[in-house]
C-alpha cells in the first residue's frame, strides 16, 4: 500500500489506580498514537514508549524523533505491501524496536481493512477468545497486596501477577499463596536483581508459582542460564528477549524455559509471530505481556493471543482495569471465566473515539509524502 501520511499523537492518559514496579510509579499513562493513510483507508497503532527511560531506553521523546526524522522517509510515498517489506525498510535503524512496532501495527491495520480480515485470521489465530490474568503493582504492604488481589479475583481473574523487587518479594508472595493455596500465581522483577542477590528468591521456590519473570539484568541470558540451573521455578524472559534471535539464545542456553512475548518489545506483531512459532515448534510455553496499552494496543495483544502456542494467560486484563475512559470506542471486558473475547473486525477491530483522543492528547504532527 502507498501511505500517503503518518499522524502522530502523543498522548497522556490517567489510570484508575498509580502502577507501581521495580524501576517506578506511574499515575498517568503516556504513549504515541501512529496513524497511517492510504488507498482512502486509515491504520492505526500504539507506540507503547511512556515517559520514562524504566522498561527500556524509549521513551516518548525518543520515539517522536525517530519516527518523524528516520521511520516516516522510509515510508512516506512509498508502497509498503506488507509487515516484511516494513521490516526490512526500518533495518538500518538500530534498535527503536517500540517506535517500529507502532507503525507496523498500523500496516497490519491497514492490510486488514484493506482486505476486509481480523488481524486473528491475517495471524492465523486459533481461539475466539483468550485467557488473561491481572499484573498487580506493588502495594504499601503485604496486607494491602492481599486486599488488591481478592479485588480482581471477585472480578473474575484467575491468574494473578505480582511485582516483586528486593525486599519486598518473599512476604509479599508468600501472603497471597497462604491466602489463596490454589491461585495461578507469578511473579514479575522487571530485571531488579543480580545473581548474587538473587539468593533472596530461593524461598519462592516453595511456593508453587507459574514462573519467575525476568529477575537479572535487562540484557542478560548467560547468568538467568546460571540462576535457571539453581530454580525449581521455571524463569520467564521478557527484557532480555528482543528479536527472534534472542529467543533462540535463551532457548539453546537453557536461560529460561518460558518466554514473554510482547510484540513492541521485538519491534513488530511480525517478530513476535516469529518467536511464537520457534516456540511453539520446540513445545515451550508463551503468553502475551502488557504495557498499560490503551484499546488499540489491546486489541492488537488478544489477536496474536490468539495464536496455538500462547498457552498461558496473558496480562491483556479488561479496559477498565487501567482506563475510565480509553480513546477506542470499544471497551474490553472479562468474560466469567477469566477470558477476553478477540476482536473480530476487518484489521484490529476497533474504532477511535475522537472526543477522547482530542481530550488526551499533548501534541499533534502529520508528515504527508511528498
Amino acid at each position: 500500500m502507498k501511505i500517503e501520511s503518518l499522524t502522530l499523537h502523543h498522548i497522556s492518559m490517567p489510570l484508575v489506580a498509580p502502577f507501581e514496579t521495580s524501576f517506578g510509579r506511574e499515575t498517568d499513562r503516556q504513549c504515541i498514537l501512529i496513524t497511517l493513510r492510504a488507498a482512502g483507508l486509515t491504520g492505526y497503532g500504539e507506540c507503547v514508549a511512556t515517559r520514562d527511560p524504566g522498561y527500556n531506553y524509549e521513551t516518548t521523546g525518543t520515539a517522536w524523533h525517530i519516527l518523524k526524522e528516520f521511520v516516516a522517509p522510509l515510508i512516506l510515498g512509498k508502497d509498503v505491501p506488507d509487515a516484511a517489506d516494513f521490516q526490512k525498510r526500518v533495518a538500518g535503524i538500530r534498535g527503536h524496536h517500540l517506535a517500529k512496532a507502532g507503525v507496523e501495527m498500523a500496516l497490519w491495520d491497514l492490510l486488514g481493512k484493506r482486505d476486509g480480515k481480523s488481524l486473528k485470521e491475517m495471524f492465523g489465530g486459533t481461539r475466539a477468545k483468550v485467557e488473561v490474568g491481572v499484573s498487580i503493582g506493588i502495594q504499601e504492604s503485604a496486607a494491602a497486596l492481599v486486599r488488591t488481589v481478592a479485588s480482581y479475583l471477585k472480578k473474575g481473574y484467575r491468574r494473578v501477577k505480582i511485582k516483586i523487587k528486593p525486599g519486598r518479594a518473599v512476604e509479599e508472595t508468600s501472603a497471597v499463596r497462604e491466602a489463596y493455596p490454589d491461585l495461578r500465581l507469578q511473579v514479575d522483577a522487571n530485571s531488579a536483581y543480580t545473581l548474587e542477590t538473587a539468593e533472596a528468591l530461593k524461598p519462592l521456590d516453595d511456593l508453587d508459582l507459574l514462573l519467575i519473570e525476568q529477575p537479572l539484568y535487562e540484557d542478560d541470558i548467560w547468568d538467568h542460564r546460571r540462576l535457571q540451573a539453581e530454580l525449581k521455578t521455571p524463569i520467564c524472559l521478557d527484557e532480555s528477549i528482543l528479536s527472534p534471535r534472542h529467543a533462540r539464545y535463551a532457548l539453546e542456553m537453557e536461560a529460561c524455559q518460558i518466554i514473554n512475548i510482547k510484540p513492541a518489545r521485538v519491534a513488530g506483531l511480525s517478530q513476535g509471530i516469529a518467536i511464537h512459532d520457534y516456540c511453539h515448534a520446540r513445545h515451550v510455553p508463551v503468553w502475551c505481556g502488557g504495557m498499560l496499552e490503551t484499546g488499540v494496543g489491546r486489541a492488537s495483544n488478544l489477536a496474536i493471543a490468539s495464536l496455538p502456542g500462547f498457552i498461558l494467560p496473558g496480562d491483556v486484563s479488561a479496559s477498565d482495569r487501567y482506563y475510565q475512559r480509553d480513546i477506542t470506542k470499544e471497551r474490553f471486558v472479562l468474560n466469567g471465566d477469566s477470558t477476553i473475547d478477540v476482536p473480530t473486525g476487518p484489521g484490529l477491530g476497533v474504532t477511535i473515539d475522537e472526543e477522547a483522543l482530542k481530550q488526551f492528547t499533548l501534541s499533534e504532527a502529520t508528515l504527508k509524502a511528498e
